[in-house]
Parts: structure tokens; C-alpha cells; sequence
């Protein structure tokens, strides 16, 4: 596969992921703020767009739900933004024209034509309903027409690294100050994953086990462990020679490295220090990423969050 072509559908994937994941944490945190009143609003909002990667405007002396929805739904020229993933991930198919599906191609052009400029407060939570939707449909696509082949293997590469580090930002907002923190029930909702956890363990969530649920459960799809498995995977079926060299693949050195990390720490020394755990993970995620670019399109500079330059 050409390495453009298989640059497009790793960034496809990680854009539309990144369309969703950031419509459910700006549903939660900002009903959150709608439903508190005792919330300090400016330091919230703050906090959510230093989590999201991106920069606090200088001009505001007070930043507001307002500005955090124009910053991170509707700015086009923000990378932290959902119209600018939904723009990007448009613009990777047109690229990859000739190996993206017809019904991908119309989904996503029809997605991006249809993001609005300006969202009305009352309709804010109908559209990140509809950019969970249309997430989900262009993903359905791919994964009901799509030839479980290479441009399988990329699309769902790029989606396994970007959901583990949209999952470490959503768990990053536990902690965000003392008094505008989710709950764990917030949280395992906006993931879509309070049934699954219910039945999982049978009882009203708690801080451990609903975190070690996010973090390590092996058999729901939005968890970490989850994720950077799905992400192996990809890469083991991309580059078979990965499995004879062992730890000198840098991809693979990569997210081993998540997963040692979450894996042998105990729970309660994670939730202890949940924040400085979940940037470790974005920060070997973009590690990841940095190393997946190197090995297969090195000669494409890697699109970028703000604040991410290491």
C-alpha cells in the first residue's frame, strides 16, 4: 500500500475519534456545569481546555461555557476541535479517493457540510448526540464494507491510538479541581459504558472499580487496555517481521509500555495520581503515534494537538 494512502486511513481513524471522544467529554463537563450552580465556571472551563490540549485565549479574564464551545466544537482552525476533526478526516478521504469506499466518502463529506458555524445553547447536547452519531455510522461503514486488509488495519490502528488517548483525558477530567469533577457514574455514561459495567459488577459504581473498568477491563471496547490491544493487533497484522525483533520496534516498545504501566500498578496508586498517569499515557500515545509515522509514512510531518509539541 502506498504510504499516502495508508497515511489517510490512520489519520481518518484517529480523526473520527477524536470527533466523538471530545463531543462526550464537552456533554459531560458542560451539563455538569448547567447542574451545579456552585461550580467556579472559569476555573472549570479552564481546566477542560488545558485537558483537551488547548490553549486558554489571553484576551478572556473569564472563560466561559460559551468560549470553550466555540474553542472546541466549532473553530475550524483548532486541532483540538470537532470541526476541525471532522474537516480533517473529509480531507483524508479526499486524499485516499481511490481506496475509500463511496458510502465513507458521502458520509463524511455530508458530516463536514452539515457542521454547523455557531451552536445555540439550547441545542447544544442534540449536537454532540449527532456527532456520536455520525461517528458511529462512518465507523459502521468501514467496518461492514472494508476488507479486514491493510486499510482495515490502518483505519483501526489510527482509531485504537486516538480512543486510548481520548479515554485518558476523559479519566484526566476526574480530577480536574476538587469541586467540578465528574462522577464515576457521569464518566462510565458518557463512555457508554454504565450498562456494561453494571453488569459487570453488579452494583452503583465506586472510584475503584469503575476506574479499573475504563482502565483494564479486557472485554469493553472503550478501555485503555482494550484500545492499546486493538492497536497491537493491528500492528502485528501490518508488520509481521515486529514479532521477531521483539522490543527493538519502537511502535510495539510503545504501548507495551501503556500497558506494563496500567497493568502492573495497583488501582488505588493509580487513582492516587490519575492525572499524572493519564498524561504518561497521552505522552507515550504521541510516542506511538511518532513511531508508527517514522516506520511507515516518514515523509509526511504528523498533524498535531495544540500543546503537544515534545
Amino acid at each position: 500500500m502506498l504510504s499516502r494512502i495508508a497515511e489517510s486511513l490512520f489519520w481518518i481513524g484517529r480523526y473520527i475519534e477524536r470527533a466523538d471522544g471530545t463531543a462526550r467529554i464537552l456533554d459531560v463537563h458542560l451539563q455538569l456545569l448547567l447542574e451545579d450552580p456552585w461550580i467556579d465556571e472559569d476555573t472549570a472551563c479552564r481546566s477542560l481546555l488545558s485537558v483537551m490540549g488547548s490553549a486558554t485565549p489571553d484576551s478572556l479574564d473569564k472563560v466561559e461555557r460559551q468560549d470553550v464551545l466555540a474553542r472546541l466544537a466549532v473553530d475550524r482552525s483548532d486541532p483540538s476541535s470537532i470541526a476541525y476533526s471532522l474537516q480533517a478526516a473529509r480531507e483524508n478521504a479526499r486524499r485516499a479517493r481511490e481506496i475509500v469506499s463511496t458510502e465513507l466518502w458521502e458520509t463524511l463529506n455530508t458530516t463536514n457540510s452539515r457542521m454547523p458555524r455557531r451552536l445555540q445553547s439550547e441545542k447544544v447536547h442534540e449536537f454532540f448526540q449527532w456527532v456520536r452519531e455520525r461517528s458511529a455510522l462512518a465507523v459502521g461503514i468501514v467496518d461492514s464494507s472494508t476488507s479486514r486488509d491493510e486499510a482495515w488495519q490502518f483505519f483501526t490502528l489510527g482509531r485504537s491510538i486516538e480512543r486510548t488517548d481520548m479515554t485518558a483525558r476523559l479519566l484526566a477530567t476526574r480530577s480536574l479541581t476538587e469541586a467540578s469533577g465528574p462522577s464515576w457514574t457521569t464518566i462510565l455514561r458518557s463512555c457508554g459504558a454504565y450498562e456494561a459495567y453494571v453488569r459487570t459488577y453488579r452494583g452503583m459504581p465506586s472510584s475503584r472499580n469503575a476506574a479499573e473498568f475504563l482502565l483494564l477491563d479486557r472485554l469493553f471496547p472503550r478501555s485503555i487496555i482494550y484500545s492499546i490491544q486493538r492497536a497491537e493487533e493491528c500492528m502485528a497484522s501490518i508488520d509481521p517481521r515486529a514479532d521477531r525483533v521483539g522490543h527493538s520496534n519502537a511502535v510495539a516498545r510503545a504501548l507495551g509500555r501503556i500497558r506494563n504501566d496500567l497493568e502492573y500498578s495497583p488501582i488505588g496508586d493509580i487513582l492516587g495520581e490519575l492525572p499524572e498517569h493519564m498524561e504518561r499515557v497521552q505522552t507515550v500515545t504521541r510516542e506511538a503515534s511518532e513511531a508508527i509515522r517514522h516506520r511507515f509514512f516518514p515523509t509526511q510531518a504528523e498533524p498535531s494537538w495544540v500543546g503537544e509539541i515534545s
